[in-house]
């Protein structure tokens, strides 16, 4: 039998506030293997993270408290660790990876400075000797030009690069235990893979194990031995990867499984076009010199051109930075073009703003965090009856009675308009979002990566909204999204972008079932990833690294 690298048994987490306790994670019993992949999986407030930051106590201690438990380590509770040996063990024998490595990293501080700390605080590596690691690191993860981007800060590198550097400063040391807290949520489904597949590999060359946090199931999938699903902050199933999939015991590790957007969009019939758009092009010009003149362009969008029928949803699908957000908000008159846009018949782009302004009834948008997108100061009645009293629509009774339809309409409680957008959680946010559109009886909605901060049950949900309400009033969506599960199960037509321009477009289920261009056949190999078998790690497999 492997031998075990972590044991956690009957672990509870408390937060105190305000003098109530309240118990988010309780009675956790689970073993991480040398050389293993474990993965814990469930949505949003089960508890993975913090049972996850529990091993390194990085909890926000004296408001954090473990009413009981024991995490051993090498033997040694670390529950009763002293601060000093903790700090011995972080970034050193017990490394971790966070979520979003834009906030994780020193934006004032290089990426060569950073991973340099690591080397210093343990390794007591400085000077040549610690930037020819940096360099070994860099190279070891995959960064291209590894001496270019050792000079460089965080905010000059895209988002899988940067968490390839989070990946470099946790290896630095060679931990025994890499954990990985949803490493990949924030990144497109091409950088998702590498960043996977590197991490696979990476745990087979230095034989360390990883404790990979998740709720994404096709991931897990792909690279875990074992899988705990946690709910509610219990543990209510844990089996190795294939028998968790193959036969899944608990009602919630199924309904998790069957949570993948599924279904087609909804039926149509022949329309009219409602919008056209020929030729459009969105170029940011690059100025040098003294006098700043305008020597090459960035084409953001380049080309582009479709006609959409009323009551039917594009689907336009691309990397970051390809140039899908540019566009819905260059066809919204939002940012200046050039070609022509035909909403309704109507030249949008003859007009001047105060001109579209009455059209903009007819074009609302929902975006990809409704956190950032609801005012925090406004009610979530004012924010749903904002546009109505903008465009004058109906008395004070009127709006009212529209807003409780709206809420009623997505699903939510009409008693909670009265409530702040921080009282609801990220699904609850976004029916709001969509609410907010939806009340002003638009024709075509905007959704901007409408999905892609939320859980894929509560995804699915949206999806099934989204369905119900384009059924319902006819509605024309223009979908934005690097989730191609989800632009597949709403998508008549499908548009695949790369650096501004069209490299593929048609019927949305004729390229999910025939991709004719190689970069759309590489998103929906990495958007779809086959599971791979992972081998279970010998007892003393370990592989050396220098």
């Amino acid at each position: 039998m492997t031998e075990n690298l972590i044991e956690i048994r009957d672990l509870s987490v408390e937060f105190v506030n305000g003098g109530q306790a309240q118990r988010v994670v309780e009675g956790v019993n689970f073993e991480i293997r040398k050389g293993e992949t474990l993965a814990i999986v469930g949505e949003s407030g089960s508890g993975k993270s913090v049972t996850a930051h529990s091993i390194l106590r990085l909890l926000p201690y004296p408001l954090a408290r473990h009413p009981s438990g024991q995490i051993f380590h090498n033997g040694e509770d670390l529950l009763k660790a002293s601060e000093k040996h903790l700090r011995t063990l972080r970034g050193n024998r017990i490394a971790m990876v966070f979520q979003e490595p834009m906030t994780s990293l020193n934006p004032l501080h290089t990426v060569g400075q950073q991973i340099n700390e690591a080397l210093q605080q343990h390794k007591k590596l400085r000077g040549k000797a610690a930037t020819a690691r940096t360099l070994e690191l860099l190279e070891l993860v995959g960064i291209k030009e590894p001496r270019q981007r050792i000079r460089a800060y965080p905010h000059e590198l895209s988002g899988g690069q940067r968490q390839r550097i989070m990946i470099a400063m946790a290896l630095a040391n060679e931990p025994q235990l890499l954990i990985a807290d949803e490493p990949t949520t924030a990144l497109d489904v091409t950088v998702q893979l590498k960043i996977l597949d590197l991490l696979k590999d990476l745990q087979q060359r230095l034989g360390m194990a990883l404790l990979l946090i998740s709720h994404d199931l096709n991931l897990v999938r792909r690279v875990a031995h074992r899988v705990c699903v946690m709910q509610h902050g219990r543990i209510v199933e844990q089996n190795s990867c294939d028998q968790l999939f193959s036969s899944p015991q608990h009602p919630y590790t199924r309904e998790l499984l069957a949570a993948e957007p599924s279904g087609g969009p909804v039926e149509v019939g022949p329309a009219s076009p409602l919008l056209e758009v020929n030729d459009l092009r969105v170029w940011f010009p690059i100025k040098k010199g003294l006098f700043k003149r305008t020597v090459d362009h960035v084409k953001a969008v380049d080309g582009v051109g479709f006609s959409l029928p009323k009551g039917q949803t594009l689907g336009i699908v691309g990397e970051s930075g390809s140039g899908k957000s540019t566009l819905g908000l260059a066809i919204l008159r939002l940012i200046s073009s050039q070609g022509q846009i035909r909403f309704h018949g109507e030249a949008l782009d003859q007009l001047s703003q105060r001109q579209v302004r009455p059209l903009r009834r007819e074009m609302q948008v929902v975006f990809q965090d409704p956190y950032g997108s609801l005012s925090p100061r406004m009610s979530v009645a004012q924010i749903i009856g904002e546009g109505l009293r903008i465009h004058g629509m109906g008395n004070a009774v009127e709006q009212e009675q529209a807003i409780i339809d709206a809420l009623q309409e997505v699903g939510l409680d009409p008693e909670t308009r009265h409530r702040y957008p921080h009282e609801f959680s990220g699904g609850q946010r976004q029916r709001i979002a969509i609410a907010r559109a939806l009340v002003l009886k638009p024709a075509m909605i905007l959704l901007d990566e409408p999905t892609s901060a939320l859980d894929r049950t509560v995804q699915r949900q949206v999806v099934e909204l989204l369905r119900t309400l384009q059924a319902k009033y006819n509605l024309t969506y223009l979908f934005i999204s690097h989730d191609l599960a989800v632009v597949k199960a709403l998508s008549h037509q499908l548009m695949v972008v790369k650096h501004g321009q069209v490299v593929e477009q048609g019927a949305a289920d004729a390229i999910f079932a025939a991709p004719q261009h190689p970069y759309t056949r590489q998103l929906l190999e990495s958007a779809f990833m086959a599971p791979v078998t992972a081998e279970q790690p010998e007892e003393g497999q370990v592989h050396g690294f220098s």
